[in-house]
């Protein structure tokens, strides 16, 4: 019988020793060691409404220690309950529905371009990081040493400000980059002429801008009639993560702007310059994997949960 069913003899003896002794109700399982289970299933029912539906009334949200005391269970036990059922009350995520008439227009245009760039063409995100300031701390840094991190005075001193205009190649990677103390009309049109200087001639330049006013003024306007190989496409209006630069101006900021110390705006800019020369040595693109009918159903998903959405 071991042979057959692929057990040991040991256990073949066992469940044979109890099916003699009390027939077929020795094949059910005996009681496990153990405590006894005193949380029923109505009670962990309960509880996960109570987080879903209701807050305590001295809070914005539950914490385990008050629901534990709402709910007549220990704190270890509001703990377990939740992980199960993935609840985190503490947590929050910011989200924003665009309210562009031509949003689905504008996605299908903006991520066209990522997953099929026309041919002999350059697909670049343009934008402006504007109010990059120099900061420098009201007393000295200290160094990281073993078992303590790095310390940072919580105050500084303001040295000025700078903008930085930026055309991410969404290809290849690549960074143009501009600094510029404003960032007007007559800033957008003189990156723009920077960015015909650099693009080979014989290629269409296809921009992915967002609505900022400086985008759709006349001066630029009449500037992209005098040169017919560049072309604007608008993002939906409250959609910068359809632009691909964002992602990059993340990566500057928490790789070169969040804990540095400048004294001066020009030294400031002169790091900039630096780490865009660093980054282009070695480009990394950022690829885009959704289409645009993928994320049109996620956020159709979104606006099934919020209810007078208007969507």
């Amino acid at each position: 019988m071991a042979r057959q069913v692929g057990v040991t003899t040991e256990t073949v003896c066992k469940w044979r020793a109890r099916f003699v002794t009390h027939r077929l109700d020795g094949l059910g399982d005996a009681p496990r060691p153990g405590r006894v289970c005193t949380v029923t299933d109505e009670q962990v029912a309960e509880l996960v409404r109570l987080t879903l539906e209701t807050k305590p009334k001295n809070a914005t949200h539950w914490s385990t220690r008050s629901m534990a005391r709402r709910a007549g269970m220990s704190q270890s036990t509001v703990s377990r309950i939740w992980r199960a059922f993935g609840l985190k009350p503490h947590r929050t995520e910011s989200f924003k529905l665009s309210t562009d008439p031509l949003f689905v227009d504008k996605v299908h245009d903006v991520v066209g371009l990522y997953l099929d760039p026309p041919e002999r063409a350059l697909v670049l995100c343009v934008d402006e990081k504007s109010q990059i300031q120099a900061l420098d701390r009201s007393q000295p840094v200290l160094p990281m040493m073993p078992g303590v991190p790095e310390r940072q005075s919580h105050d500084y001193l303001r040295a000025g400000t700078t903008t930085l205009f930026a055309a991410l190649d969404a290809a290849s990677g690549k960074v143009i980059g501009s600094l510029h103390r404003r960032h007007r009309t007559a800033e957008f049109k003189k990156f723009l002429a920077k960015l015909d200087r650099e693009v080979p001639a014989g290629l269409d330049v296809h921009l992915i801008v967002d609505n900022y006013g400086t985008h759709k003024t006349e001066p630029v306007r009449k500037w992209l009639l005098a040169h017919p190989r560049f072309h604007l496409h608008f993002t939906p209006t409250g959609s910068s993560w359809l632009n691909l630069v964002e992602r990059w101006f993340a990566e500057l900021t928490c790789k070169k702007l969040q804990r540095s110390v400048h004294r001066s705006v020009p030294a400031l800019e002169r790091d900039i310059r630096i780490w865009i020369k660093d980054w282009n040595a070695e480009p990394r693109p950022y690829v885009w994997h959704k289409t645009a009918d993928q994320i049109l159903d996620s956020l159709a998903g979104y606006c099934r949960r919020i209810t007078d959405s208007g969507h």
